[in-house]
């Protein structure tokens, strides 16, 4: 593909590879293995090369040190239009950078307070009220050891807390069913996600059409006001709806349900290889078990089913063998690609004189995974350290590469002005389930088969496993 690789570059433009299929270009290899892709292509032509895949031109940006001129470039670099164009498409309303709802896209943006400083604070209790409540209906079904599957175990408990924390209670005498219904076509369109995520229609892909509709009814304004006691965070955000006659009733249930998938998709699968991880390595349960019952025990907090625990802000950011175990797992399970998208020709500046024509509309990317597995910054990457980013019992925070300090080492949550805004209550909320489990319960894993990353999800955010686990839990005594 050498021939490719220069065939029609400007001037100061990186090397392409083509493919010698048109329009689908790497497309088809990129699947298999996006990061075995790019790491071979790192090898022979550099940290800097645009790759043609599936009709767009992506330039790479491999050297770690060179991302934060990316991530400064937010004016020449866009991100929102291109994310507005893919969630409207997946979630089915109108796209807000149309002028038909001026300052729509600003105002929602602005709602994101109500995930950080004391309004965090707040959901937070109320996320923790809600897993305690579900533990405690799983502790009254688990006389005796009680087996299930890790991942359905995970999804059904962080599902129904993050519901009725954001939306409120189901008051039907069977509110637990509504929501496992809910949950259960969520998982059916979600399997569905990295098709429409690659612009694939929605017509080819069977029942998701369907599904996606029945999801989207569910949060139709007759629906949500019979929920009671939902958060400050979805009440601001349907405030802002009402102010948008041009915002049919279909298109603001679509934007509601574009919410929740953005608060679960990918904090289940986190959830569940954190858990997995910790029952794979007995020493950091025991380490993190320990923590755990420490906090409790100086903080005069009983454990059981019937005792409310609770937690402050600062107790659960000072629990630094959980955080250190949970980030470990999104090191290895993040594949999240940064995307921006050039706003016009021009030259992107980067340190040590290098330079890199771009043309407007070609896409540049980050792939933080790279850097999760580099073995320069993390010692046997691939090997599970539940106190990585632990230092002399402190959080650790300097990594280096070559000798040199990292100003970015951990990226699961997007970079810039593309970071999840509600990653700190994920954080939060994760730490939390994980609290949970271990406070009340044992829990160890009765298979011992390995469990792998499934790289359909490769660039999109966290990776699913490719198969379900048993593990079981009983009571503490």
């Amino acid at each position: 593909y050498f021939f490719f690789s220069v065939f029609n570059r400007k001037t100061g433009e990186p090397p392409l590879i083509n493919g010698w299929i048109p329009y689908l270009g790497k497309a088809l290899i990129f699947r298999k293995d996006a990061f075995k892709f790019l790491v071979d292509q790192q090898k022979k032509l550099g940290d800097i090369f645009t790759v043609y895949i599936a009709g767009r031109y992506i330039t790479f940006i491999m050297d770690p040190f060179q991302y934060v001129y990316v991530i400064r470039n937010s004016k020449q670099l866009e991100f929102h239009e291109f994310a507005d164009k893919m969630a409207s498409k997946t979630f089915d309303y109108p796209a807000l950078s149309k002028g038909k709802f001026p300052d729509l896209k600003e105002n929602l943006h602005r709602i994101y307070q109500y995930l950080q400083g004391k309004p965090l604070d707040i959901i937070s209790d109320h996320m923790m009220k809600n897993l305690q409540d579900i533990f405690e209906w799983k502790c009254s079904q688990a006389t005796d050891w009680e087996t299930e599957k890790m991942y359905k175990f995970c999804c059904s408990v962080m599902f129904e807390a993050s519901f009725v924390t954001l939306y409120g209670r189901v008051p039907a005498a069977d509110g637990h069913k509504v929501i496992s219904e809910i949950r259960d076509k969520f998982i059916k369109f979600d399997a569905s996600f990295p098709y429409l995520a690659a612009n694939i229609p929605i017509e080819l892909l069977g029942a998701t059409k369907k599904v996606r509709k029945e999801l989207i009814h569910h949060f139709l304004l007759q629906n949500m006001t019979k929920w009671l006691g939902g958060s400050k965070v979805v009440q601001a955000r349907q405030d802002i709806f009402e102010k948008y006659e041009l915002l049919g009733d279909y298109d603001k249930a679509a934007h509601h349900f574009a919410f929740l998938w953005a608060s679960v998709g990918n904090t289940i699968p986190a959830t569940f290889w954190a858990m997995y991880y910790l029952l794979r390595h007995p020493e950091a349960l025991a380490a993190v078990r320990d923590e755990i019952d420490h906090l409790l025990q100086s903080t005069g907090q009983k454990r059981g089913p019937t005792y409310n625990i609770h937690l402050t802000r600062e107790q659960l950011d000072n629990l630094v063998y959980l955080e250190s175990a949970l980030n470990e797992s999104l090191r290895m399970c993040s594949s999240s690609m940064n995307i921006r998208i050039s706003q016009e020709d021009f030259v992107l500046k980067l340190e040590g004189n290098q330079e890199v024509s771009l043309r407007k509309g070609d896409w540049i990317a980050l792939y933080p995974q790279i850097l999760h597995m580099d073995p320069e910054v993390y010692e046997d990457p691939k090997e599970y350290k539940f106190d990585r980013y632990i230092e002399n019992g402190k959080k650790k925070t300097t990594f280096y590469k070559g000798g040199r300090k990292l100003k970015y080492f951990l990226m699961p949550f997007g970079s810039g002005i593309s970071m999840c805004p509600g990653r700190f209550l994920a954080m939060n909320e994760m730490k939390m389930f994980l609290f949970l489990l271990l406070a009340h319960f044992d829990v160890e894993l009765v298979e011992n088969k390995a469990v792998r990353l499934d790289n359909s999800r490769m660039g999109l955010g966290i990776l699913l496993p490719d198969v379900d686990i048993d593990f079981r839990y009983k009571l503490r005594s």
